[in-house]
């Protein structure tokens, strides 16, 4: 089984890498927003808790968060193993999923981080932001306010699986295929 965070900012190509390796390693691909989206558009018991604080403002709290991520984990026993994408995003986070895994005598493998400058990143999700509908794809404020977010907030994640030596950082520009190649190989690493 491979557990593995696929981590890095926002516009750092974690969807688009995550594809490939869920048709190479027979992954589930968890996605924290497709989570919310499925909870929520299905009018689950924790898609309702997350729409009350959301109508409020508020972030979702991190049980609800991690009940949902348990729904899913728990809906595909018979996979290959996960990737976790957008999620952990605090080490309170993080130290709720090596729980969750615990349960089920499994852990974390690997945090592998994609590494892209600021600049490529706007460009990118400006570039991004003509096709995908999404009014914060298209201004610069607010993709600067997203990437020091993540550097803030969510990139002290790195460390704490970096003190359990599980961290991988890899250069995350150059053509799709050499970024997949360099992912693989980390992976590969592991088992």
């Amino acid at each position: 089984m491979i557990n593995l965070i696929l981590f890095g900012p926002p516009g750092s190509g974690k969807g688009t890498q995550a594809a490939g390796l869920v048709e190479k390693y027979k992954l589930v691909h968890i996605s924290t927003g497709d989570l919310f989206r499925y909870e929520m558009g299905n009018n689950t018991p924790l898609g309702q808790r997350a729409k009350e604080f959301m109508a409020k403002g508020d972030l979702v709290p991190d049980e609800v968060t991690i009940g949902m991520l348990r729904n899913k984990v728990e809906a595909h026993p018979e996979a290959s193993g996960f990737i976790f994408d957008g999620f952990p995003r605090t080490i309170p986070q993080a130290e709720a999923l090596d729980r969750l895994l615990a349960e089920s005598n499994n852990s974390v493998d690997g945090l592998i981080a994609l590494q892209v400058d600021d600049e490529e990143i706007v460009g990118r999700i400006k570039l991004r932001g003509k096709t995908s509908g999404r009014p914060d794809d298209n201004d610069e404020s607010i993709i600067r306010n997203r990437i020091a977010v993540y550097k803030s907030e969510t990139s002290p994640v790195y460390h704490y699986y970096e003190q359990k030596n599980k961290s991988y950082s890899i250069e995350g520009v150059g053509t799709i295929d050499n970024i997949f190649d360099r992912i693989c190989a980390v992976i590969e690493a592991w088992q």
